[in-house]
């Protein structure tokens, strides 16, 4: 051995990777849209301060159910206004133009709001309205819902270093990925309708042309939890990560599908029991929400009586009833996506490594 060499004492352990130098940032087409500027406390939330690897919402490691849960809350919690204040907007604003409208033409038709009105000498306008309610309705919430959930996931990834958002700057930090998402948006629709068309389209050819009914009945049993898999896998490998990775990466539409189909792999059954569980607590907790409204309108139409008056009451507890189960269903379900995003690129990039740089926390 020269004397140039050297060995480590036993027992010694190498030090892990150097930190970051004192004041050094990633460049600046590297860092998101919400992250603190240079020169920035590392904490400007002091209520989301946690241990060394936790300085937000969430840990900076591959997470559990609970963590993720946990973490959905706290995301809501501390950033109520880009949370459930964008989703009730949005559902009050949608709920809202469809009704204003419904009753100027009630008013432009010279029905009565009073209720003297029979529906049975309108159906026409009844049926025109409570319809057209619905469907203009519906639209505009699934398309400012789809903005909600871009949002959230600006929101859910500033939480994750300890950084709290509001309304504005979530809506700021979707700048340049507002196209790109209705875009995303229309892909996923186009998607869906292919495929739900397709299984529809090869049912009908099997009845029409097979005319052996013991071949048909074989058909439809086999075809039903082959379609229904078809559509949980379709829903998790290609559909479920997608948005939050358009939004919190720098990449076009066909990427984020692609993007979201490599998180997913080999993630399959665990994302998918998550997303089955999340949808069976809001799907609970959005009936006990508009279960209320729904008896209140019917109580007044009762009152009444059986006039248009009553159809617009009823519409609009139900609106009120669809507002309600918004503030919580769509927060809550764009977090624990966003978190389930976060989560696997801590398991499959080691993303909790940039986190915490981005945090401020040195590398051990």
């Amino acid at each position: 051995m020269s004397g140039s060499e050297w060995y480590p004492p036993p027992g010694h352990q190498p030090a892990g990777p150097p930190p970051p130098p004192p004041g050094w940032t990633p460049p600046l087409e590297q860092r998101p849209a919400w992250a603190p500027p240079p020169g920035a406390p590392a904490y400007p939330a002091p209520g989301m301060l946690g241990a060394a690897h936790k300085p937000g919402a969430l840990p900076l490691r591959p997470l559990g159910l609970g963590d993720i849960y946990d973490a959905a809350f706290k995301v809501i919690r501390f950033n109520p206004k880009a949370t459930v204040g964008a989703a009730v907007l949005v559902a009050a604003v949608a709920m809202a133009v469809p009704m204003l409208a419904a009753a100027a033409v009630t008013a432009a038709l010279g029905l009565t709001l009073g209720g003297n009105a029979e529906v049975s000498s309108s159906d026409d306008a009844g049926v025109l309205l409570a319809v057209g309610s619905i469907l203009v309705g519906s639209v505009l919430q699934y398309v400012g819902l789809v903005f909600v959930t871009g949002m959230i996931s600006h929101v859910v990834a500033a939480a994750a270093i300890g950084r709290r958002l509001s309304l504005g700057e979530a809506w700021a930090a979707t700048r340049g990925r507002r196209w790109r998402l209705i875009g995303l948006t229309v892909v996923i629709g186009l998607i869906w309708m292919v495929t739900i068309v397709a299984l529809v389209v090869v049912s009908v050819l099997v009845v029409v042309l097979i005319d052996v009914t013991a071949v048909s009945v074989v058909y439809f049993v086999v075809m039903g939890p082959t379609a229904l898999a078809l559509c949980l896998w379709l829903w998790i490998r290609v559909t479920y990560l997608a948005v939050p990775a358009l939004m919190l990466e720098r990449i076009g539409i066909l990427a984020a599908l692609g993007r979201g189909f490599r998180l997913t792999s080999r993630q399959f059954w665990r994302t998918l029991g998550i997303a089955l569980l999340t949808l069976l607590v809001t799907s609970i907790a959005a009936q006990l929400l508009t279960v209320p409204f729904s008896i209140a309108g019917m109580v007044a139409t009762i009152g009444m009586g059986d006039s248009v008056a009553g159809l617009l009451v009823y519409l609009g507890a139900n609106a009120l009833g669809t507002v309600a189960s918004t503030a919580f269903v769509a927060p809550f379900t764009s977090a624990v996506t966003s978190v389930q995003y976060l989560d696997q690129r801590m398991r499959k990039e080691a993303y909790d490594v940039e986190l915490m740089a981005q945090a401020g926390i040195a590398s051990a």
